[in-house]
C-alpha cells in the first residue's frame, strides 16, 4: 500500500546524501518533494500542512545544523512526524476490570467487520482470552451465517440466536449477550453490528441503541484502507454520532495509495489499534506506528519479524538446530532444512517476510515476482527422497535424480540444483552458527568483504598474509576495533543487519540466498 509513497521519499532523501551542509534552498525543495509525495498518497491536506510545518521548523533549528551528518538528521526528523500522524504510541485494548470486556465494532457495510471479528477473536485467543463473538448483524443477507462460519475457522464461541436476514431485534441480542458470556465464561464479547453503504439515520440510531445497551468497554471503528479520503470523513462522521475509542484498519495489503492509514489518526484524534493486512485469519495484529513508519521509510520492521518468528519457533528446537549446525556442517540434514523451511512458512508469505527487512525497498520487483509455490516444490522434491538420502545428499546420482524428479513432478535439473543450493546453504548456516559471520551481509563480523565466490577467495587468500602491527599504539587501536566488532555481534543485531540510512540503502541479500531464491 505504501510503496509509491515509500519509492517517493526514498529518492527526495536520496537527492540529500553527501551534502556536509544544507542550506535553506536544500530544506524547501526537500519540503516540496515531501509535500508532493504525502498528497499522492492521498493523505488528507490539513495533515500534509500539519506535517510539512512541523518537519521545517525542525529541520531548520539547530538539530540539523550543527549534526555531522545532516541528511540522516533530516530522515530522523521525518520518521519522528510520520510517527506522530499515525499515532504516536501503541494504543492497547482497555479490559473491563469485571469480566466480560465488550468491544463493539462499527462501520459501513464491505469494510471488513464480520471477517474481521474472527480475526479479532483468534488474536485475542492467543493471548490467552475465552472471546465469543455475538451476531448482531441482522440486515445483511447471510451475515450470520458467516459469522458462523468465521467463528468455526477462529476457533472461537458465537452467539447468535437469530437467524438474520431482516428477522430479530440486534439490541435485545446484544444485551442478552452479556448474560451469556457470564454464565458460559467468556472475558472477552465481541459484537459485530450492521454497516450500511454510507452514513445515514437509521445507521447511526441502530448503533447508538447497541451501545448504549451493552456499554462498551470499546468501541472500534472499522475503516476500509483502500478507500482514501472517504475513510476520513466517515469516521468523523461516526465520531460525532455514535462515538468511538480506536479505528482498526482493514485490507491494508491492498494496492491503494494510503493515505487514510496516514491521516485519520490526525483527524479524528483516535489512534489506530489494529490491522488487517491479508484475507487469513493469522493476518492481523496490533497497529505500531513506530514500525510502519520504519517501513514507509524503507528501513524495515525487525521486531515484527522477531515477534513472528517468536510465535513460530520453539525455542528449543531453535537451542537444538544451533547446536546441530555448530558441530559442522554434515550434522544438517534435508530433513532438518525441510523441517526449518516448513516452519518458515508457517510465518506467512515469504515475499511480507522479506519485505520486513531493512533495505528491501531496492528488491520490491524481485519480491513481489516471487513465486509462494516453490517453497511447496521444493518440499515436494526432499519428500520424494529416501531417508538415506536425505541424510546424506551425496550419495544422489543421477539415476536416483531421476527417480526423484519422477516421483515429485519437476525436471531432473530442478533436483539437482535444489541440492547444490543445499549445501551452499549448509555451509553458509554452519559458519554462522560458528560465529562466522554471513558472507555478503555488510557491516558482518569476521567477513572480508561483500562478494561471494572468487572475490571471497581472493579475499581470504591476502588476508592470510596478513601481521599483526609491530606499533604498540597501531596494534592496540585494531584490538579495541575487533573487540567491539565482537560487541556488536552479540548486541541486539546479531547478523549485522543495517538498521535503516545509507547501509540500509545499500543492503544487498548474500549471493547464497540469491541463488537459492533462483
Amino acid at each position: 500500500m505504501f510503496d509509491t509513497l515509500s519509492d517517493r521519499l526514498a529518492s527526495t532523501f536520496k537527492n540529500l546524501r553527501g551534502k556536509g551542509r544544507l542550506s535553506e534552498a536544500d530544506i524547501d525543495a526537500t519540503a516540496r518533494e515531501i509535500r508532493i509525495a504525502l498528497l499522492e498518497a492521498d493523505v488528507a491536506l490539513p495533515v500534509v500542512r500539519a506535517f510539512i510545518k512541523q518537519v521545517k521548523e525542525r529541520a531548520t533549528g539547530s538539530e540539523v545544523s550543527q549534526a555531522l551528518n545532516p541528511a540522516q538528521q533530516v530522515i530522523k526528523i521525518v520518521n519522528e512526524e510520520l510517527i506522530g500522524i499515525l499515532g504516536g504510541e501503541t494504543r492497547r485494548l482497555r479490559f473491563a476490570k469485571t469480566a466480560p470486556t465488550v468491544i463493539m465494532l462499527a462501520g459501513l457495510q464491505g469494510a471488513g467487520k464480520t471477517t474481521l471479528a474472527g480475526k479479532l477473536g483468534r488474536w485475542l485467543k492467543g493471548q490467552g482470552h475465552a472471546p465469543m463473538l455475538v451476531a448482531c448483524d441482522l440486515q445483511r443477507p447471510n451475515a450470520v451465517n458467516q459469522l458462523s462460519v468465521v467463528a468455526e475457522r477462529a476457533g472461537v464461541a458465537i452467539f447468535a440466536p437469530e437467524p438474520g436476514n431482516g428477522v430479530g431485534d440486534p439490541v435485545q441480542v446484544a444485551k442478552d449477550s452479556i448474560e451469556y458470556a457470564r454464565g458460559k465464561q467468556h472475558d472477552v464479547v465481541i459484537v459485530d453490528t450492521a454497516g450500511r453503504l454510507g452514513i445515514d439515520q437509521e445507521l447511526m440510531q441502530q448503533a447508538a441503541d447497541i451501545r448504549d445497551a451493552v456499554s462498551p468497554d470499546e468501541v472500534l471503528f472499522v475503516v476500509d484502507a483502500m478507500i482514501g479520503q472517504d475513510a476520513v470523513n466517515t469516521a468523523e462522521a461516526f465520531r460525532d454520532g455514535v462515538g468511538f475509542d480506536g479505528v482498526v484498519l482493514s485490507k491494508l495489503d491492498g494496492d491503494a495509495r494510503g493515505g487514510a492509514a496516514l491521516s485519520i489518526a490526525h483527524v479524528t484524534g483516535k489512534q489506530i489499534m489494529f490491522a488487517s493486512n491479508g484475507e487469513k485469519l493469522d493476518d492481523f495484529d496490533a497497529f505500531h506506528p513506530d514500525r510502519m513508519a520504519s517501513r514507509i521509510l524503507g528501513m524495515g520492521d525487525m521486531l515484527s519479524l522477531i515477534e513472528k518468528a517468536e510465535q513460530t519457533f520453539s525455542q528449543a528446537e531453535a537451542e537444538k538446530m544451533a547446536a546441530k549446525l555448530a558441530k559442522g556442517p554434515k550434522e544438517f540434514t534435508l530433513d532438518d532444512f525441510l523441517a526449518q523451511m516448513e516452519q518458515v512458512r508457517k510465518m506467512g508469505s515469504i515475499s511480507k517476510l522479506l519485505g520486513m527487512l531493512p533495505g528491501m525497498g531496492q528488491m520490491k520487483d524481485q519480491i513481489n515476482n516471487l513465486d509462494e509455490r516453490e517453497v511447496d516444490r521444493t518440499a515436494a522434491i526432499i519428500k520424494s527422497m529416501t531417508p538415506a538420502e536425505r541424510q546424506e545428499p551425496t550419495i544422489i546420482n543421477g539415476s536416483r535424480r531421476a527417480r526423484i524428479a519422477k516421483g515429485s513432478g519437476v525436471d531432473v535439473s530442478a533436483v539437482k540444483g535444489l541440492v547444490e543450493r543445499f549445501f551452499d546453504a549448509r555451509k553458509m548456516m554452519s559458519k554462522m552458527a560458528q560465529g562466522g559471520g554471513m558472507p555478503g551481509m555488510p557491516g558482518m563480523p569476521g567477513m572480508p568483504g561483500m562478494g561471494g565466490g572468487a572475490r571471497k577467495k581472493k579475499q581470504v587468500k591476502q588476508a592470510k598474509g596478513k601481521r599483526k602491527s609491530g606499533n604498540p599504539m597501531k596494534r592496540k587501536a585494531e584490538e579495541e576495533a575487533a573487540a567491539a566488532r565482537r560487541e556488536a555481534a552479540q548486541s541486539g543485531n546479531p547478523l549485522g543487519l543495517p538498521q535503516g540510512g545509507q547501509d540500509a540503502q545499500n543492503f544487498e541479500l548474500p549471493e547464497e540466498f540469491k541463488k537459492f531464491m533462483g
